[in-house]
């Protein structure tokens, strides 16, 4: 599914909703806590949970009955465990109830130039998701790389078939911005789809990042873009702005 809204478009709550993967991605998370977190989430139907691989059973059975689905992150944080292991990490999740694969690719790789190996680690993955009908984001690390190192990522991503390309971990000090994700939009092609991962905290943002072409929204922050989407909701103001806009509060760091 592509959420695409040109500016001006009016959106609803479900559509806001609709957007979101929301992480539960930190280390300390208990079980415990990542199974209420899920439960409390899912009654409000947002797109995803994004769960570490070994919660990956238990976030889908605590949002059964609902149409929230389960997304995990792949050689996460680092993106430098073997192709290998990336692919087996991969079936297992899909074993375990996953539906979206958010896969870090190879950053010391991508920043050496060997782009053949970036290619060939992103199709490995691509083509175990594509198999059991998973979709595969390709998770960049923006905040270590140049312009250039950027677009290459976006072209070795579609080159191997992946059907995002997402800015952040939210573990590297930084995350999406506007510019990151303009440049993304620019050099990938509309068969592929841009997520914008770390410091959308509020609702303006999130508008803003739709502007630029964003149809998933990595985020922690979910209570409190879901509550501005109803306050704007109900003004009539929950509108898509003109792009090219920059706003204070898209300052990338975390999630």
């Amino acid at each position: 599914m592509s959420n695409t809204f040109a500016p001006g478009a009016t959106l609803t709550v479900q559509d806001v909703a609709d957007l979101i993967d929301h992480a539960l991605l930190k280390p300390e998370l208990t079980p415990a806590e990542v199974e209420a977190t899920c439960r409390e989430l899912a009654t409000d139907e947002i797109w995803s949970v994004c769960v570490r691989p070994s919660d990956v059973a238990l976030a889908r059975g605590a949002v059964e009955g609902h149409t929230t689905r389960v997304c995990t992150v792949i050689g996460f944080p680092h993106g430098t465990t073997s192709t290998a292991a990336k692919v087996a990490e991969s079936r297992q999740a899909l074993e375990d109830g996953a539906t979206e694969l958010d896969m870090v690719l190879n950053i010391g790789r991508l920043i050496g130039g060997d782009l053949d190996a970036v290619r060939e680690d992103i199709a490995a993955v691509v083509e175990v998701g594509h198999g059991a009908g998973a979709l595969v984001k390709v998770i960049f690390e923006t905040a270590l790389l140049d312009e250039d190192q950027k677009v290459a990522a976006c072209r070795a991503s579609e080159e191997a078939g992946a059907d995002f390309v997402k800015t952040s971990t939210g573990f590297a000090g930084g995350g999406a911005t506007l510019p990151d994700v303009r440049l993304m939009r620019a050099n990938v092609g509309s068969g592929v789809q841009v997520k914008a991962s770390g410091g959308v905290r509020d609702i303006d943002t999130l508008l803003a990042m739709v502007a630029e072409g964003v149809t998933r929204i990595g985020t922690s922050s979910t209570g409190a873009l879901l509550a501005g989407a109803r306050e704007r909701e109900a003004a009539g103001t929950l509108v898509v702005p003109e792009p090219g806009q920059d706003l204070d509060s898209a300052d990338g760091q975390g999630y």
